[in-house]
């Protein structure tokens, strides 16, 4: 992979779900990645935090995207966990997963998802998943 950033693009924007929800790759690395997502009233509960399944999905996504670059290409999430820390407060999600340990066929990989409200950053999940090669 020559442009990893320009390789995990391609992939982030081919994903209809991703387009629909309103995520967008800030950056990666070729076993990391960092995914966004700016909080919109239809992403909250009816407590007015952010649902955990929005939560879910940014972390999973992050994960799948880290592992599929630390394995060189396309990846499927076939395992993954999630720790709700606290309720997610803010105008912006900001998921971080770095693969944490990778073989030729799988990785594993941990993520952070943190709110943002302003200056403040709270980390409100933590996740760990299974990343294999799609092919």
């Amino acid at each position: 992979m020559d442009d990893i950033k320009a390789f995990a693009l391609k992939i982030f924007q081919s994903q209809p779900f991703s387009q629909f929800i309103g995520a967008e790759l800030v950056t990666c690395s070729h076993d990391s990645a960092e995914l966004a997502l700016a909080v919109q009233d239809h992403h909250k509960q009816q407590h007015g935090f952010v649902h955990g399944g929005a939560i879910s999905y940014l972390a999973d996504n992050a994960i799948t995207s880290a592992g599929g670059l630390a394995l060189g290409g396309n990846a499927l999430t076939v395992e993954f966990k999630i720790n709700y820390i606290r309720p997610a407060i803010g105008t912006r999600l900001v998921a971080q997963a770095q693969a944490r340990s990778t073989g030729k066929r799988l990785a594993v990989c941990q993520c952070e998802v943190y709110a943002i409200d302003g200056e403040s950053q709270k980390l409100c999940a933590l996740a760990q998943g299974t990343v294999v090669p799609a092919t």
